[in-house]
């Protein structure tokens, strides 16, 4: 049986990709195989579509870093034929062939069963920037989020999107920051009480420390941005840190740690343990609103994505890319 791909190629350091028909005989190792329904486009499979960071060592790849389907052949007892199921995480489309293909052979113990009320689609909807969101919200919520609002940056794109939804709806004040005054409406939809425009935290703080503005903060930026919300937020308050959209450096001062409490956390949803995910999913179930959630996703065909590696690359993509491999 064939199959169709997404299958990536390097010669001379450069990476190209092709939509190709691979053979079933082709798939990696596993003890679970999935007839893929969806996948989605994140800023690392943009990076790995374009060859960015080298993230890709094994060519022919199949990329794409998670996707939801229905598994067709299981020797694991924990999965049988039709469940379904999401898979993110774990360097799969990195180091692991992914989900932009028709199928996908892959180890139990990455997936996890959907939850009963979340379809395949609305599951990569929310996908590894929802997953992300989620893991990030609750790690401030273990911390103590603090009486001002919760600023979300890049909140635009996938990540950010879903975190100031995912905020909005557990109650919380959320000022949404973005570099593009055009999403203002899209982001207040989404329920943010504010919009904060980039260029106010995108220049390095006058001081160590600032006005207290924050209760809380979801960060998918990075670098400057991050440096300067850190000198902004309240006493005890938290960041999540879950992006580099801006850069990976992190030029910074003790300060804010030492004198106001201030506590930086690091968001990892790639090596995030079993128990934590189905946690995060059975939150993001009963938290996510389907009408909203159907609003901020666009949906494409598996022909598009080597395209829109390089959009979102480039900042041009709002919200959340499902990518439909069946067509």
């Amino acid at each position: 049986m064939t199959f169709r791909a997404v299958l990536l190629t390097q010669a001379d350091k450069a990476v190209s990709s092709e939509i190709t028909q691979l053979e079933d005989d082709q798939l990696p190792d596993g003890n679970v195989t999935v007839d893929v329904s969806y996948s989605t486009l994140n800023y690392k499979d943009g990076m790995i579509l374009n060859g960015v960071g080298r993230l890709v060592r094994d060519y022919p790849h199949v990329p794409g870093i998670d996707f939801s389907g229905v598994v067709s052949a299981s020797s694991d007892d924990r999965y049988v034929e039709g469940d379904r199921v999401v898979l993110t995480g774990w360097r799969v489309g990195e180091a692991h062939w992914g989900g932009y293909a028709e199928k996908a052979r892959l180890n139990a113990d990455w997936l996890v069963k959907l939850p009963d009320g979340l379809s395949e689609l609305e599951a990569m909807s929310v996908g590894t920037a929802g997953l992300t969101s989620m893991l990030a919200m609750q790690a401030l919520e273990d911390h103590g989020i603090g009486s001002k609002p919760v600023l979300v940056t890049g909140a635009a794109g996938g990540v950010g999107s879903v975190a100031v939804h995912l905020l909005s709806q557990a109650g919380y004040q959320v000022a949404a920051s973005t570099g593009r005054p055009e999403t203002s409406d899209y982001l207040m939809k989404l329920g943010a009480t504010q919009v904060v425009a980039r260029e106010e935290l995108a220049e390095p703080a006058a001081g160590p420390l600032s006005s207290e503005r924050w209760g809380g903060c979801i960060d998918a930026v990075g670098d400057t941005t991050l440096a300067h919300v850190l000198t902004e937020m309240e006493y005890g308050a938290s960041v999540a840190a879950c992006g580099l959209a801006g850069g990976n450096e992190l030029d910074t001062t003790v300060i804010p740690f030492l004198l106001r409490g201030v506590n930086l956390l690091g968001i990892d949803s790639v090596m995030c343990p079993f128990e934590r995910r189905v946690h995060a999913w059975q939150r993001l179930d009963e938290l996510l609103q389907r009408e909203i959630l159907s609003d901020m996703t666009t949906v494409v065909g598996l022909d598009e994505v080597p395209h829109l590696g390089s959009e979102i690359l480039a900042g041009n993509v709002q919200g959340r890319t499902v990518v439909d491999v069946r067509h």
